[in-house]
């Protein structure tokens, strides 16, 4: 339990109103009641905030008054989440150690205050920097370099001499640095060409659950710092993905695409090989990229139009039966058979 004024002074808000009430919980805003606190993220939904039975809110500056305690802070997101921890007394991370039900190659370094769960297995010639977090039947390959503050969640799999930058997320059950999915016909059956580069993932790059990130045939497959990958995501050998994008569940991106800085792939997109996608552009749901794309551009279908474009495409679809109906009137008028 805290008071409004001490979880204020916990995230550097400013309190408007009572900050003697006393806080028992922290809840979403349509599901917090008498006792509890919730968060709004956006000053324009303050008509929901008045209709809660919330305690007291954490909101944007920009709102002054709710008819409860308000702290007021620059980001009621990440400073709900501050007092969510705070008043729920979450558990911490597991202790700083080597579980010794963990197999640790005896070449491999494993750095200070790092944590490794039961049943991870570490390669040979590994290197996990500092105060990374394995966990429970992680499985990290040979000759593979961690940085600093690496959280790698259970069961996930990284293949030999995979490079992970500092505050890389990698989530349960993705794989990164699986061959790439590459063959040759020769006489009448699919030959497998090897795969012999490696996967790099830039600082602060996360991956979401059951991703897939595949090797390149013979350099790198690069991901770059600050990137999110949600979930399902699949990105081929030789991709080079830029800086800062946001690829959302189940994009699919083939071998030999490249991206530019801050791109958005919503969900479902996908790209087929060797096109490049430009800086700040956005590719909507379920879009199929077939060529390269222009730097800001917004494109959505199969295969992906500009936005405009598409829109105005789908606008002439929804006419033709309006436009075939007064077509047949005027061959009428005029006394013309319907099929000339």
């Amino acid at each position: 339990m805290a008071t409004v004024e001490q979880l204020a002074r916990l995230v550097n808000g400013t309190v408007a109103g009572d900050g003697e009430v006393e806080i028992t919980a922290a809840r979403a805003l349509k599901e917090a009641g008498p006792g509890e606190i919730c968060f709004l993220d956006s000053a324009k939904a303050i008509g929901e905030l008045q209709a809660c039975r919330a305690a007291a809110a954490v909101v944007p500056m920009a709102v002054e008054t709710a008819g409860i305690p308000l702290i007021r802070v620059e980001d009621p997101l990440l400073a709900f989440a501050a007092i969510f921890s705070h008043v729920h007394d979450l558990p911490p991370p597991e202790p700083p150690g080597i579980d010794p039900r963990a197999v640790v190659h005896a070449t491999a370094r494993i750095g200070a205050d790092a944590c490794i769960a039961p049943l991870a297995q570490i390669g040979a010639g590994t290197v996990i920097g500092d105060r990374c977090r394995i966990g429970a039947g992680v499985v990290i390959g040979r000759n593979c370099a961690l940085a600093d503050d690496v959280i790698i969640h259970p069961n996930a799999v990284l293949y030999d001499r995979t490079r992970v930058g500092h505050r890389v997320i990698i989530h349960a059950g993705a794989v990164i640095g699986a061959d790439g999915f590459g063959y040759r016909m020769r006489g009448g059956r699919h030959i497998k060409v090897p795969q012999l580069g490696i996967v790099e993932l830039g600082d602060d790059v996360e991956v979401g659950a059951g991703g897939a990130i595949d090797r390149s045939t013979f350099g790198v497959t690069r991901i770059g710092e600050g990137t999110k990958i949600d979930n399902l995501v699949q990105i081929a050998h030789n991709c080079q993905i830029g800086k800062h994008n946001i690829l959302v569940s189940q994009v699919g991106i083939a071998g030999s695409s490249s991206t530019g800085d801050y791109v958005v792939m919503a969900g479902q997109a996908g790209a087929v090989d060797h096109v490049h996608i430009g800086k700040g552009a956005v590719i909507g749901a379920q879009a199929g990229v077939t060529k390269n794309v222009d730097p800001g551009d917004r494109m959505i279908g199969t295969p992906a139009l500009r936005f405009r474009d598409f829109t105005l495409n789908m606008w002439t679809v929804s006419k033709l039966t309006e436009w075939r109906a007064e077509l047949k009137r005027i061959k009428q008028h005029l006394g013309l058979d319907e099929k000339a």
